[in-house]
């Protein structure tokens, strides 16, 4: 099984603009959560927390409000994201003590404060309604503001049910969204006689 990514540019308005800059900037601040919980749990006991270790202490025991304004599934890819990067510097410093690596690898750090995050919504969590996919916010947000979710067009080209992911992305004082969506194999015949070399 393959994937495509196909990545268009969001022309918002006004108030969706506002509702992308809110959820990258929480994006990013919980970015910063997870990496201040993963820095001082390693400093104390010099191991790195799992991602379910981060889901379970970040969203369910602090109840995080960040984590609280971003979609579920949405906040558990960003922590994710975190623990993958806390697992490569380890994977880094076992290279380096077997010499396969001669840099020294640094601790993930923070990311700037108020700035603008990736945040990724899974397949699962998007529903398609007369065109429009449907991204959804968090239980806070809701209560907040009154808004449970905001609105992009579905793009032509491709299958709803192929989509496996829509990343919303922050570039350039512009927002992309990027679709990951599953792709069939495509076979390709060749005939070696009409090459033009080896």
């Amino acid at each position: 099984m393959s994937y495509g990514c196909q990545q268009i540019l969001i022309s918002p308005d006004k108030d969706l603009k506002a509702l992308l800059e809110y959820v990258c900037t929480e994006a990013n601040n919980l970015i910063n959560c997870g990496v201040y919980y993963s820095r001082q749990y390693y400093f104390k006991t010099g191991k790195f927390p799992s991602k379910v270790d981060l889901h379970k202490q970040i969203g369910t025991i602090q109840k995080n409000k960040h984590y609280q304004a971003l979609y579920s599934d949405t906040a558990q890819q960003i922590l994710t994201g975190v623990a993958e990067s806390f697992k490569s510097y380890i994977g880094l410093v076992k290279g380096i003590k077997k010499g396969t690596v001669t840099q020294k690898p640094r601790l993930p750090n923070y990311r700037t404060s108020g700035g603008l995050a990736l945040a990724t919504f899974t397949g699962r969590s998007l529903k398609l309604k007369d065109g429009l996919i449907r991204f959804p916010l968090g239980s806070l947000v809701k209560t907040w503001f009154g808004v449970d979710g905001f609105y992009l067009p579905m793009p032509t080209n491709l299958d709803f049910k192929s989509i496996r992911e829509v990343r919303i992305l922050p570039r350039n004082r512009c927002f992309y969204a990027e679709f990951v969506y599953q792709s069939c194999d495509v076979v390709v015949s060749l005939d070696k006689s009409s090459c033009v070399g080896n």
